[in-house]
């Protein structure tokens, strides 16, 4: 899978069979009770989240969740969540600290909802505190990029101490459509802007800002659901391993790892003014 394109990885990861977190859940997880609610406005469809057991192990489920059809898609605002839905995850996430629940992050959006209600009801800010937050919750936490992840929407759940892609997933400070319309006044050049923006799993691995690739299904995670979620699980079980083994070493030490982890995201050197003379 490895030579193909990002736009090609974008097709598969909008294949209409491609497998959704609603799909997976129950594939990998035991007994998952959802929870709903903010309490502060109220629920929010495309984000689902709740406590499940995974092989014996209570953990926190928090998973941004894209619909099939039309009536899926109304139900889940077509994977771009509210605020509310932001706040229900970091309710729930809180409750994972307070009982020492490893969190479990399945990331799938193209962005937030940019609509005027959710601008009045806090979306920026609560994004904002979601990525604050999670920064320093007392608890170990992974995230998954299942399918796209894109922009403030996809970083909202993704601040963790592990982030894993699956092979075709790509992630993104914003989704090609959005880079095209932006940098060339021209959304029909999305794939065009997907092959330079250096979105694939491979890429962030090599820039540093995944730590892991899982693999899927062979042609894609829609051909062998089951197949892909054995992949997602054995992933989980290792990183929940290690993770564990880190966090009884200490919660100041795991903290600053995860700080550190995204202080360099983005580092880069400068050649000397020499070298970039003579490469002139």
């Amino acid at each position: 899978m490895s030579e193909l394109t990002a736009c090609q990885r974008l097709d598969i990861i909008r294949h209409k069979g491609r497998p959704t977190a609603l799909d997976y859940i129950p594939m990998i997880f035991d007994e998952f009770f959802e929870m709903h609610g903010d309490r502060l406005f109220g629920d929010d469809g495309a984000i689902v989240g709740g406590v499940a057991s995974f092989k014996g192990t209570p953990v926190t489920v928090i998973a941004e969740v894209k619909g099939r059809d039309l009536q899926e898609n109304q139900r889940c605002n077509f994977g771009m969540p509210h605020p509310e839905g932001y706040r229900k995850a970091l309710r729930l996430a809180r409750q994972a600290e307070k009982f020492r629940r490893p969190v479990i992050c399945l990331v799938d959006t193209a962005g937030a909802f940019c609509g005027v209600e959710a601008e009045k009801r806090g979306q920026g800010e609560a994004i904002a505190r979601n990525i604050m937050e999670f920064m320093t919750l007392k608890t170990p936490v992974i995230s998954i990029i299942l399918g796209e992840g894109g922009s403030g929407g996809a970083l909202a759940l993704a601040v963790c101490d592990e982030l894993a892609m699956l092979e075709n997933a790509i992630y993104s400070v914003i989704s090609p459509r959005g880079f095209a319309s932006i940098l060339w006044k021209d959304a029909s050049r999305e794939r065009e802007a997907c092959d330079i923006m250096k979105v694939t799993a491979e890429d962030l691995v090599r820039l540093k800002v995944c730590d892991r690739i899982i693999q899927e299904a062979e042609g894609g995670a829609h051909n062998d659901p089951q197949q892909t979620a054995e992949y997602i699980s054995e992933y989980i079980s290792e990183s929940l391993q290690s993770l564990q083994n880190k966090f009884q070493k200490g919660l100041d030490e795991m903290i600053n790892r995860r700080y550190n982890k995204f202080r360099v995201v983005g580092e880069f050197q400068e050649p000397p003014q020499s070298d970039m003379k003579a490469g002139q």
